[in-house]
């Protein structure tokens, strides 16, 4: 199996040719290891995940990569990308050596990109790039075979990992792009040069590094500057900076432009959502035809990301009958909607696990499918909220706000945690309270003593609020099995 996985993706002198850099090897036996004639099925930067047969890159991030040579060898690793042979590197072992090993990870990319000859999707937003990201992995996969990361790459170095993951033979590649400031997206999307690119809304999120919610818009529509010739823009029609983001998307260049949304005008309109067990039934306008259709998971916000990914496969021609048939099968990201029974004293409650990141507008999208949850006989809906970061001043103000939408989905309580939370805490309702608490630790034990039969619990925040300990402990204090209910 390895030496199948390594023939698909780098050789030694693809490797070199492509960045550069200089193959040897310090001493060591040749029976073993060779500079030249290596294989890689992979890429890795992290010896924790590396599978035997990656090309390690030693990146110098929050740690210095070539402290982990020696890991990365005994892990399985076939060649290294370095900068320098540190002495305690094995003997022997392969080395790639170019001046910067960021710099090889991006022309590693480059050259992936190049010699395949498939369709490529960029997808940014201020809330739903990984769920899109995972729904277009599903949709393109009714049609070929799909390069998508399995994790939120999305950054620096997410990016040109994903890019240079990416097999000559792949039909389709789907690269998730992400900000925390304006300039940042530009340099990716023209290493990624997607044919059709999506941005999935603009909103309050990093806010606390931009003047104003038109800066987030602006740095969203950095996307289209790497657009491909003939590349299409897929914009969000109910947003209210589409005309912006549809201007940007003219003066990059963009060959048309396809929009997504509920309003009237959108090319891919919703018409028609209802919850239906743990997914959702469609009816949807699609170039002017209405169709209807089963969805595998449930949420408003996501009925939208999936019109967006449609709009996007339609764009790189993907088959649109497969792919709305591909949908029914799809499940919710770990941390993004997945729903777990788990054991409670007196019978059983439903977790909807949205702990992956938050931000206003996701916030209220995880708050509006708890409502959209009907608990059972006398069970409650109950909220598990960790702060929203980076919002700079209007912080307070923005989780002050998430009153009235806890209030419109029916929420019985509330269990907040951090110092932002706290301006929520006091809008609540009294009879909405649960519990207060410094960090999510605190709400730990409370939480696992509150919740009882029939609840549905929905935990949301930050990655930095480490919220996910609640959902964590929930399940660990008693998993049933994942919810499975009838997608008829």
């Amino acid at each position: 199996m390895a030496k199948e996985r390594m023939q698909d993706l780098w050789n030694a002198y693809e490797a070199a040719a492509a960045t550069g850099g200089a193959l040897c090897a310090r001493g060591g036996d040749p029976k073993r290891w060779t500079a030249e004639e290596w294989s890689a099925g992979g890429v890795s930067i992290d010896t924790r995940t590396l599978k035997p047969g990656d090309i390690f890159v030693a990146l110098r991030d929050a740690r210095d990569g070539h402290e982990f040579l020696k890991s990365a060898f005994e892990a399985g690793a076939s060649a290294a990308l370095v900068a320098r042979a540190p002495e305690d590197a094995p003997e022997g072992a392969p080395l790639l050596v170019v001046g910067d090993t960021l710099e090889g990870l991006r022309d590693l990319a480059r050259a992936a990109r190049t010699r395949n000859f498939g369709k490529r999707i960029g997808v940014t937003g201020s809330a739903g790039k990984t769920s899109t990201k995972e729904i277009l992995r599903a949709v393109l996969g009714s049609d070929g075979v799909v390069h998508a990361a399995d994790k939120s790459f999305n950054n620096h170095w997410g990016v040109p990992l994903t890019l240079a993951r990416l097999p000559m033979r792949a039909d389709y590649g789907v690269f998730e792009i992400g900000m925390n400031h304006g300039g940042e997206i530009t340099p990716l999307t023209k290493l990624v040069r997607p044919h059709a690119a999506i941005v999935t809304t603009v909103a309050a999120a990093h806010l606390e590094f931009f003047d104003s919610l038109e800066g987030i818009a602006e740095a969203k529509a950095e996307i289209f500057l790497g657009l491909a010739p003939s590349g299409v823009a897929i914009l969000p029609f109910d947003n209210e900076f589409f005309p912006l983001l549809k201007k940007r998307a003219e003066e990059a260049g963009a060959a048309s432009f396809v929009s997504f949304g509920e309003k009237d005008g959108a090319d891919f309109q919703l018409l028609d959502y209802q919850a239906h067990g743990a997914g959702a039934k469609l009816k949807a306008k699609i170039k002017g035809e209405t169709v209807e259709f089963f969805a595998g998971i449930p949420g408003r916000h996501q009925a939208t990301n999936m019109l967006a990914a449609l709009a996007a496969a339609d764009a790189v021609g993907c088959p649109l009958d497969g792919a709305i048939r591909a949908l029914a099968n799809i499940a919710p990201a770990e941390g993004r909607g997945a729903r777990t029974q788990i054991t409670v004293e007196g019978g059983s409650a439903t977790l909807i696990d949205e702990s992956y990141n938050a931000n206003p507008a996701s916030m209220a999208a995880a708050i509006g499918l708890l409502g959209a949850s009907e608990p059972s006989g006398k069970g409650r809906r109950i909220a598990i909220l960790g702060e929203m970061l980076e919002l700079g001043p209007e912080g307070p103000g923005l989780h002050e706000k998430l009153v009235t939408a806890l209030v419109a989905a029916k929420v019985d309580r509330v269990y907040a945690a951090g110092q932002l939370m706290r301006h929520l805490w006091d809008a609540l309702p009294p009879s909405m309270r649960g519990l207060h608490a410094g960090d999510a630790v605190g709400l730990v034990g409370p939480v696992l003593d509150a919740v009882g039969p029939g609840d549905v619990v929905m935990v949301k925040g930050s990655n930095a609020s480490k919220v996910s300990a609640v959902a964590r402990a929930l399940k660990e204090s008693g998993v049933m099995e994942e919810q499975k209910e009838s997608r008829t």
